[in-house]
């Protein structure tokens, strides 16, 4: 037998419209760049790390050794890089993509790639079986010299295996230096001319994604600098990463922007703290600048002639958190955030900055923060929890308390909030309930937040080697698909309307809404955060309604029918989001 929470009312008035919601408010934040891309946007792009990884057997952990030679990691003889493979006499090298889990290939879609070679004998290049008995598609590179060469080759696999391999390999005497070893997939596999899988892109345009971030804990980094991220992508030096040891800047800011671009999506990007004024400076113009400008002129060469749509830069990520409360790093904060400040403002007025500092509302170096860049900094990046059902009523709390301080501190002020994560360790349907009711949160307070990004866009199965289990779209190298958190975003995106309207109830259930500009349409977002269900009358004030659309997630299920839309009782199943759309 079900049982029942009592029968009440949930009452909206359309006559009492309150603000409007950004349209950027649905967006997703790439922050674990370093497999998240190379293993997904970027499909098989393996570039073995500049073959920097720590050396087993002599050959780095991204690869495996095959055949009868030896192997070493060289220092002195690096492309790029401070090491690259060495292969002595009769042996090779092959990679088995990201997780080594296997590289997706179909029968005649050719893959193109490249690799850097030096040396005294020639190799071959090979598409495999994962035991390496059957060849799919193989070519020989051709004579080499002591002298790097870029060798650019084309595989086209004679059958399909999703768990196929890549293989470099000689069959003679002497020595093979390898660096900067580059797959990738088919073309008609890839989104709109850009080397990215075209699957997981129009994935995350399916889930109604307007705002992409691309930051996250990666921007600490010391050797995240945005200069690393340009020219051609076998040519940028790797760094230290933070989750993972390396980074090949395979996928940097620009690549990023191109995407969004390419994707429709508004993009925010993180640049680090201690970049200097002068390549901020740079940077803007690389941005912005035309061709009688210097970085105009090389972000041409980069293949975008035309000037990057991007509105908004964020300085740092996570600031002054992971050392506690502390003056003094507060003060540095200040100090680089306004020299960046000054120094992107002079290229570019119309870049809107965002401060990235961990908000501690009652500290006094917050106020004191606050007070020194007001004026300069557009939005405050508030990172908030996402796994309780019921989040949303922490987060409207935050947002409440962080508003009032702003008004507090300057009654002038225009500084807003931008969530640039929504983090968990989850995504499950109890995580989509989370951002359902963080998204509801954020719809009550209208024009103040710009948006709200869940973390993370992208994860790969079953890798969660930081702990933050939480991807809204998942992919393996031959699929892709959305989890739960994904279909609450794309629900909320498809049914979004611009003006909050007054909606009251006296019932456990989360709820707002919203109407359209020309006051025809309403719509009704209701997350049921228990584990009962929940029934109650919905009534419409100064509004007729002809029927009444109803979509819902529940049980990690996504169902959608129309009903009539009279005095309408309907019964919110337990651990749901429902969304009512009414037409007059």
């Amino acid at each position: 037998m079900k049982c029942y929470a009592q029968v009440s009312i949930i009452q909206v008035n359309a006559n009492q419209q309150l603000n409007h919601i950004p349209y950027s408010l649905y967006g997703s934040c790439i922050e674990d760049v370093n497999h998240e891309i190379y293993g997904g946007l970027y499909d098989q792009r393996l570039y073995g790390e500049s073959f920097e990884e720590p050396a087993k057997d002599g050959v780095s952990s991204m690869w495996i050794p095959m055949g009868e030679g030896s192997f070493a990691p060289d220092s002195t003889q690096a492309y790029n890089g401070s090491k690259c493979q060495l292969i002595i006499n009769k042996g090779g090298i092959y990679n088995q993509g990201l997780n080594h889990w296997g590289i997706a290939v179909q029968k005649g879609q050719a893959l193109e790639g490249s690799i850097y070679l030096k040396g005294s004998q020639p190799a071959t290049i090979a598409l495999q079986s994962a035991d390496g008995r059957t060849t799919y598609a193989s070519t020989k590179t051709g004579p080499v010299t002591n002298a790097w060469k870029k060798c650019s080759f084309e595989l086209k696999p004679n059958a399909t295996d999703s768990n196929a391999r890549f293989a470099i390999y000689t069959a003679g005497e002497g020595k093979l230096w390898l660096d900067q070893a580059t797959l990738m997939a088919p073309k008609t596999a890839r989104f709109k001319g850009l080397p990215i899988r075209k699957d997981i892109a129009v994935k995350m345009q399916e889930e109604g994604l307007r705002f992409l971030r691309y930051g996250g804990t990666m921007v600490n980094a010391p050797g995240y600098r945005w200069k690393k991220m340009v020219g051609p992508r076998d040519q940028r030096p790797p760094y230290k990463g933070h989750w993972y040891p390396y980074s090949s800047n395979g996928f940097g800011i620009l690549e990023f922007l191109q995407f969004c671009e390419a994707a429709g999506f508004d993009a925010a990007f993180a640049i680090n703290i201690e970049e200097t004024a002068a390549d901020a400076r740079d940077l803007v113009e690389y941005l912005k600048g035309s061709a009688n400008t210097t970085w105009g002129r090389k972000r041409i060469a980069d293949g975008h002639p035309a000037p990057y749509k991007v509105k908004y830069i964020e300085i740092g990520n996570e600031e002054v958190l992971f050392d506690g409360d502390r003056a003094d790093q507060y003060a540095h904060y200040i100090e680089r955030f306004n020299e960046l400040y000054d120094a992107i403002h002079s290229k570019d007025t119309s870049l809107q900055l965002v401060c990235s500092v961990w908000w501690r509302a009652e500290s006094p170096n917050t106020e004191k923060l606050f007070n020194a860049i007001d004026g300069k900094a557009a939005f405050w990046d508030l990172h908030v929890g996402g796994d309780d059902p019921r989040e949303g009523l922490k987060v409207d709390k935050d947002l409440t308390q962080m508003e009032a301080l702003f008004k507090k501190w300057n009654p002038h002020t225009t500084m807003k909030c931008a969530i640039f994560e929504e983090n968990g360790g989850l995504h499950n349907q109890q995580r989509a309930l989370g951002h359902a009711s963080i998204l509801n949160a954020v719809r009550r307070h209208g024009e103040f937040v710009l948006t709200s990004c869940a973390a993370n866009a992208l994860q790969a199965l079953h890798q969660n080697d930081n702990g933050w289990d939480q991807g809204q779209i998942f992919f393996t190298p031959a699929s892709v698909w959305g989890v739960p958190p994904f279909y609450a975003t794309k629900m909320a995106a498809a049914n979004h309307l611009p003006i909050v309207c007054k909606s009251t109830t006296d019932t456990t259930l989360d709820v707002t809404a919203t109407i359209s500009e020309d006051g025809n349409t309403i719509v009704l977002h209701i997350v049921n955060a228990f584990n009962k269900p929940c029934e109650a009358q919905v009534m419409l004030n100064h509004y007729k309604a002809r029927n009444a659309t109803i979509c819902q997630l529940s049980d990690a299920v996504y169902t959608e029918h129309t009903t009539t839309a009279d005095k309408l009782k309907y019964t919110f199943p337990p651990a749901s989001y429902t969304i009512i759309r009414y037409e007059n």
